[in-house]
C-alpha cells in the first residue's frame, strides 16, 4: 500500500517538532481512515515542503503530528500550463479540475462567457471547493504543489489578463477547419508557458473567437469528434503534456 499524503497550508516546525492538522484533513484522518497514535504518513504544504510524519496525539478534532524527516520534493515541471476554462455545471467542473490537476496543469482560470450555462459569482465556498479538489489531486498524483484555481472572471477580463503573455496561446473551437493542435505544436519549439482556452457546454460565439484572436489566441481543433467541454479540456492538457511536457520517464515528474 502506498504511503498516505495529507496537506496543510503551511508546515510550521522543524524536524523533531510538532505540527497541528485541523479541518477536513483532520476529519479524514480520524473519521474516515480511523488513524491513530503512531500511524505514519507524508505531510505536504502549499509551498512544496513535505515531511514524513507520525501521529503523536489527538486533541478534539485536531491531530498533532511529529515531523520525522524532511523529504525531497518532486521537481516542478519545466512547462507551465494555464487552462482558461469556461465555468461548467458543478459535477463537470469538479471532474475537470481533478483530472487536469492530476495531469499537471499549473493553473486553472475559470471564466464566464456568452454561452455559459451556469451563472455563478466568485463565492468563497465555490472557490474553496475547487481548491480542495486540486489539493486532493496533488496528493493523488504526487505533485510538488497543488494547481492554483483562481476565482472566476469575465471572458473580457480573462482576455485582458493574458493579452500580452509571450507564449503559445490557443482557443479550442469546434468550427476551426484548417488547423489542429498537433499541427500547431509539432513544428514549434517547446516553450516555458502554454495557455489553452476551452469554452462552455454551448461553445464560443464567433464574436468571442474573434476577440480571442485579437488578443493573440490561435483557434485550433482537436479533430473531427465533437467532445464534451470537460473532455476537450482534459484532452488538451494531455496532448500538450505529451508533446512538450512531462508525460515521459525522461522528463520532469
Amino acid at each position: 500500500m502506498s504511503i498516505r499524503r495529507f496537506f496543510v497550508e503551511e508546515i510550521k516546525g522543524a524536524i523533531g517538532g510538532s505540527c497541528v492538522i485541523a479541518g477536513s484533513e483532520a476529519r479524514h484522518i480520524l473519521k474516515v481512515l480511523r488513524m491513530g497514535r503512531g500511524d505514519a504518513f507524508v505531510l505536504m504544504d502549499r509551498a512544496g515542503n513535505r515531511y514524513s510524519a507520525i501521529i503523536e496525539s489527538v486533541k478534539g478534532e485536531e491531530v498533532v503530528v511529529k515531523l520525522e524527516e524532511r523529504l525531497p520534493v518532486p521537481e516542478s515541471p519545466v512547462l507551465e500550463i494555464t487552462l482558461c476554462q469556461a465555468v461548467l455545471k458543478s459535477s463537470h467542473m469538479d471532474y475537470l479540475i481533478e483530472k487536469t490537476s492530476e495531469l499537471g496543469v499549473r493553473r486553472v482560470l475559470p471564466f464566464t462567457s456568452e454561452r455559459t450555462v451556469v451563472k455563478i459569482d466568485a463565492s468563497a465556498n465555490k472557490v474553496r471547493r475547487w481548491a480542495d479538489i486540486a489539493i486532493s489531486a496533488a496528493k493523488q498524483s504526487n505533485r510538488g504543489v497543488p494547481a492554483d484555481v483562481t476565482p472566476p472572471v469575465s471572458f473580457h477580463d480573462m482576455l485582458k489578463q493574458y493579452k500580452d503573455a509571450d507564449c503559445l496561446k490557443t482557443i479550442l473551437w469546434e468550427r476551426e477547419d484548417s488547423r489542429d493542435l498537433k499541427e500547431l505544436m509539432r513544428p514549434s519549439a517547446p516553450g516555458m508557458h502554454f495557455i489553452g482556452m476551452v469554452g462552455p457546454e454551448g461553445g464560443f460565439s464567433p464574436d468571442e473567437v474573434s476577440e480571442a484572436v485579437d488578443s493573440g489566441f490561435i483557434p485550433v481543433s482537436l479533430g473531427r469528434r465533437i467532445l464534451r467541454a470537460e473532455t476537450a479540456a482534459i484532452t488538451l492538457v494531455a496532448v500538450v503534456q505529451y508533446e512538450w511536457g512531462d508525460l515521459s520517464l525522461k522528463g520532469d515528474l
